[in-house]
């Protein structure tokens, strides 16, 4: 038996899907907010740098650190049960560091919203903390 749906609960799905692949992407919960309601500065923080960690590891499996995000401005809240993206994209790689870009997205009622953007500098580590050649992954 096909079921029908009332117009207003027909979606396009074409809409909804991005031609690009995050590096993760999350639903974020009540636990996530702050005073205001709204999902706290520092969370989406958090996940931009786990972000930009899942892209240097395409590069290489050394221990690495984060050394530099630089100005990140929030363009628009993220409200409560929002699917966040994190899109990535590696824009450098030095001796002994890796530079990705950090794009975040909400899904806001099947429209993606740009809520803001990153660019990290990410160094490979010894085992003693000390920068060191980038080993590339072949």
């Amino acid at each position: 038996m096909a079921m029908c749906l009332p117009p207003q609960l027909v979606i396009d799905m074409s809409e909804k899907v991005s031609h690009r692949d995050p590096a993760i992407r999350i639903v974020l919960l009540p636990r996530d907010t702050n005073a205001n309601g709204t999902i706290f500065g520092g969370i989406i923080l958090s996940h931009i740098d786990l972000a930009g960690a899942v892209e240097v590891r395409k590069h290489t499996n050394q221990r690495i650190v984060t050394v530099a995000m630089k100005e990140v401005i929030f363009k628009e809240p993220v409200f409560v049960g929002e699917v966040v993206s994190f899109y990535t994209e590696t824009i450098r790689t030095g001796r002994t560091s890796v530079t990705v870009k950090v794009d975040v997205e909400a899904d806001r009622n099947g429209h993606p919203v740009k809520v803001t953007e990153a660019e990290l500098t990410f160094v490979a580590v010894d085992e003693q903390g000390k920068p060191t050649e980038v080993k590339r992954i072949n």
